[in-house]
């Protein structure tokens, strides 16, 4: 076990000294990863603040429970019950028909018209807050509710939420085919450099495998370098985000000024981070292990 980890420290150390003696070159590698990675990374950054903003900001949408015209003060509180029991509504509000009748007249100025009718054609209802505000839950309640006794129409505005879960959609798969092609340029570019690394040390790799070295074992410190190369640019694209953020938060402070409103981007979670380092030196790895494995096969030391 000990030498085990001996010579994964070794090889650890190794590809360490090997970014070491060629600065320029590992630096232009690192930027071109964290350039590729930032893209992605930038929208994905985007796209969590404006799903946050709108759960902050955003309306909540609520359903509205209308009763049959007959119904009785019995069924109301029935309804009221039942309404308070579900595991689905966070919050609840009675209005009378009597309350609907003066609201209406208050706010449309038809009140003599209103008045005119002789009686009040209005129902009870409810006003229903709910736990989830997706349109498909919010469209469950509503055929659930309508099956209740003395319920005679369900009424609900989910259009922004749908309007806001098929933009929120498009931006994850804007995130994510951005994010799998930006990968496929990181694990080529990895490749290359692997490539070159194997050819400019082919008599090296060829004086070990004579004396019984295997192609995994050659092959090792090539994938700490790769996943080296990977992390370093993942943070690379984490510290190119966070200074366009910062900029870009500069210029929002005075847009909140001007509104009132208090508008700021958020950087990433400290889990999304690690996700983020881990993915890169995973793409990092994968780069050199593809390289690694295509080149070395081809080696036949005399």
């Amino acid at each position: 076990m000990k030498n085990w980890l001996r010579q994964h420290g070794l090889c650890f150390a190794g590809a360490i000294a090997q970014l070491a003696r060629t600065p320029l070159a590992s630096l232009l590698n690192i930027g071109v990863i964290g350039v590729a990675l930032a893209l992605p990374l930038a929208f994905y950054v985007v796209l969590v603040n404006v799903q946050n903003l709108s759960h902050d900001k955003s309306p909540v949408p609520q359903v509205s429970l209308f009763l049959a015209l007959d119904a009785q003060a019995a069924d109301t509180r029935e309804i009221e019950s039942l309404l308070k029991k579900h595991s689905s509504v966070a919050k609840i509000r009675y209005i009378s028909r009597d309350q609907a009748l003066a609201d209406l007249k208050a706010k449309s100025g038809l009140a003599d018209v209103i008045g005119a009718l002789g009686g009040n054609p209005l129902p009870d209802g409810f006003v229903i807050d709910a736990k989830d505000n997706s349109a498909a839950a919010l469209e469950s309640l509503r055929d659930e509710f309508k099956k209740w006794p003395k319920v005679e129409h369900v009424q609900l505005d989910s259009a922004w939420a749908r309007r806001l879960d098929a933009a929120l959609q498009l931006g994850r798969l804007i995130v994510l085919v951005l994010g799998a092609l930006l990968a496929f340029a990181l694990v080529a570019v990895t490749f290359n450099t692997i490539r070159l690394q194997i050819v400019t040390q082919r008599d090296e790799i060829e004086v070990a495998k004579l004396i019984g070295a295997t192609n995994p074992f050659i092959r090792r410190p090539f994938l700490y370098y790769g996943a080296l190369l990977g992390l370093a640019g993942g943070l690379t694209g984490w510290l190119i985000t966070l200074g366009g953020l910062h900029l870009l938060n500069g210029r929002l402070s005075g847009l909140s000024d001007l509104y009132g409103a208090r508008l700021r981007l958020q950087h990433l979670s400290m889990p999304d981070t690690l996700s983020l380092c881990v993915f890169a030196a995973a793409l990092g790895w994968l780069g050199a292990w593809l390289s690694a494995s295509g080149n070395l096969a081809a080696f036949d030391p005399q």
